[in-house]
């Protein structure tokens, strides 16, 4: 397997754990938003191999909790479930970013006990997904899924969506409250602007409307967070 990235340390993307994040490329998606941009299609040059990250992750035995997997959208990796392994057998906890477009995947990871951690995007509303994730029609079917997979699961999990001050208002935010209402976590994360996403002139709310948000999104998950102000 290729690996497109590697940040060797984060105390931040695996909450209450040391870890590193290891990026693969290629997305279904085209968020405009999008802050791994580069990672989107193929081409975008490797850094390494799966033998160099687990010869790097054999030195990290006593100091890092867990590995983060995250991409681009991981799930179309197709040899993922046998990295995972692997890393499971050296003893590292595994938690996995994922936009849920691939349900069927995601469960039978959880089923094998590869995963212990999910991080599932919630792009938007319903109504507004399509245009969220730059496309003209999206089926959400494959994503609802996902969604009721993590609420009725036993894999330890939250939910994030990235605000974008021209994609996301009050209606969103109760659109996704409830759907995921009775979450178990919930965050709002804050758009950074940056020259390498898809859509330029895109802005971050301002805080008070993230807050504002946030405070609309605590009616159906009460524990709502905010990151990024």
């Amino acid at each position: 397997m290729q690996i497109h990235g590697l940040q060797k340390m984060t105390l931040l993307d695996f909450p209450g754990k040391v870890a590193c994040t290891v990026f693969f490329d290629g997305c279904n998606f085209r968020c405009p938003f999008c802050h791994n941009s580069e990672l989107l299609g193929v081409g975008f040059p490797p850094l390494m191999d799966d033998g160099e990250l687990l010869a790097f992750l054999e030195k990290r035995k006593g100091i890092l909790d867990g590995v983060c997997i995250t991409g681009g959208e991981p799930l179309l990796q197709k040899e993922l479930p046998q990295l995972l392994e692997k890393i499971k057998a050296m003893g590292f906890l595994v938690k996995l970013d994922t936009n849920g477009s691939f349900p069927d995947i995601l469960a039978d990871l959880m089923s094998r006990g590869l995963v212990d951690y999910v991080a599932m995007d919630i792009k938007n509303s319903p109504q507004r997904y399509a245009q969220t994730v730059g496309r003209e029609r999206f089926d959400l079917t494959q994503v609802a899924k996902s969604v009721a997979l993590l609420l009725n699961g036993t894999v330890d999990y939250e939910f994030r969506t990235t605000v974008v001050a021209q994609l996301h208002d009050e209606d969103s935010f109760h659109g996704i409250g409830q759907w995921i209402q009775g979450a178990k976590r919930y965050f709002l994360q804050c758009f950074v602007p940056r020259d390498s996403v898809l859509q330029p002139g895109l802005d971050a709310p301002t805080e008070a409307d993230l807050h504002r948000y946030a405070e609309i999104a605590r009616i159906y998950v009460p524990e709502t967070g905010v990151r990024g102000v």
